[in-house]
């Protein structure tokens, strides 16, 4: 055990910690946060048009509403890529002490440049693929990049300057003009090259140099393991896991959900059970190391007539928050954070919870996910608004229980440390 906490304190923890102050990961992490509400926004709208009631799509039709409903689905997930794309190059800029808005326009700028138009009787435009979530990698590329080169320039004074008798609006547009050009006259080149030569546009690029190497980490269950189990590890030292290793996979699991979405939408097949929707509500549930199954106990443990004073206490903080998916309470609260005793379940829990969930998609007992209910909706919510299956509830429904049986024992011995501290 001394050996364990010794590794993790010594050699884990500063690595963490050292990821966990990435800029370009924290670029990524908050760029891609920005197109989250578009993403809620446009789930809440698939939702009502096509609400898991026999009958509900039909009626809709009927009245005239499910078009405009739909529209309001395209409307928001169609513009995710962009959206990072801006996000991503603002994080990054801001980090270095640079006004994020401009790098995040001409990151836009940029983006917009390498995406290849296409033309009809209606006149030119750009596909709404790529804006949406098949222009996430190339967002993701063009972001960073961007991001850092403007900051370099305008760190360096490589810009244009203007009087202090200028409105600073106006001056800090003009500032953006050396470093903008340079990078839309770069990207604009690449195009160029590209769509000379005949080659694949930047966003088929980036769907396999990024792409690719991600699915072959996110898209397998064996993959998908690793990453939880790092997952909880980043949290039991104290750091933040889902920052870490979820968001690096988030362009390729958004990118999963939206295809699941439009598949739903043409009333096609779906294909993806790794979306960002699986794992924040069937994997995760409770949180990062699935905790909804250790709150619960330790809210049980709390009820006995013989219940330390600690138990009691933690339970009502721990436990609310717990239900809609929030543990930071339980993590520094109980607590979880270096504590040895919980490392075990921790990790455990949502790797079994990841296992049960996906065999239960695989085997088609229960529908894939399309749409997001966010992640604080509580479980069995969550699953049905998710899927439009009710057996998607009942797998949550398991998936917490065998969680409460995985903690219990855990969560046993730490209460009877409690009790002893107490003298009971």
């Amino acid at each position: 055990m001394e050996k364990v906490n010794h590794f993790l304190q010594n050699k884990m923890m500063p690595v963490a910690a050292k990821l966990g102050a990435n800029r370009f990961l924290i670029a990524i992490r908050d760029g891609i946060t920005l197109a989250m509400p578009l993403i809620i926004i446009g789930s809440v709208f698939m939702i009502l048009a096509s609400f898991p009631v026999p009958g509900w799509e039909k009626f809709m039709g009927d009245i005239g509403v499910a078009n405009y409903l739909w529209k309001g689905v395209d409307s928001s997930f169609g513009l995710i890529g962009l959206v990072a794309s801006f996000g991503i190059a603002y994080s990054l800029a801001k980090q270095y002490g640079v006004d994020g808005v401009p790098a995040g326009i001409v990151s836009l700028s940029a983006f917009i440049t390498v995406t290849p138009f296409v033309t009809g009787d209606a006149g030119a435009g750009m596909p709404t693929a790529f804006m949406a979530s098949k222009g996430l990698f190339v967002a993701l590329i063009l972001g960073l990049m961007n991001g850092y080169v403007y900051q370099w320039f305008i760190n360096h004074h490589i810009s244009i300057k203007m009087p202090d008798t200028v409105p600073p609006a106006v001056a800090k547009s003009f500032s953006a003009i050396i470093p903008g050009l340079v990078i839309v006259s770069f990207w604009l080149i690449i195009f160029g090259v590209l769509d000379h030569l005949h080659l694949p546009n930047m966003h088929e690029i980036a769907a396999v140099v990024l792409g690719k190497p991600l699915g072959l980490l996110g898209n397998n269950t064996f993959g998908v393991l690793i990453l939880v189990g790092l997952n909880s590890l980043f949290w039991f030292v104290g750091i933040h896991g889902g920052n870490l290793v979820n968001k690096i996979m988030e362009p390729l699991w958004l990118a999963n959900l939206d295809e699941n979405r439009m598949a739903h939408q043409a009333g096609e097949q779906l294909h993806h059970i790794f979306t960002t929707v699986f794992m924040d509500n069937f994997v995760y549930l409770g949180g990062g190391g699935a905790t909804i199954g250790l709150v619960i106990a330790l809210a049980y443990l709390a009820r006995k007539k013989k219940a330390s004073q600690q138990a009691k206490a933690l339970t009502p903080i721990t436990l609310t928050p717990g239900l809609f998916n929030i543990n930071e309470p339980a993590m520094f609260g109980i607590p979880i954070v270096l504590n040895i005793l919980l490392l075990v379940p921790f990790i455990l829990a949502p790797m079994i919870n990841l296992l049960v969930s996906y065999f239960a998609m695989a085997s088609g007992l229960v529908a894939l996910t399309y749409t997001s209910p966010g992640w604080t909706v509580p479980p069995i919510i969550s699953g049905v608004l998710a899927t439009g299956d009710i057996k998607a509830s009942v797998l949550q429904f398991v998936c917490v229980i065998i969680d409460i049986l995985i903690y219990l024992p855990f969560i046993t011995m730490i209460e009877k440390n409690f009790q002893k501290e107490e003298g009971l």
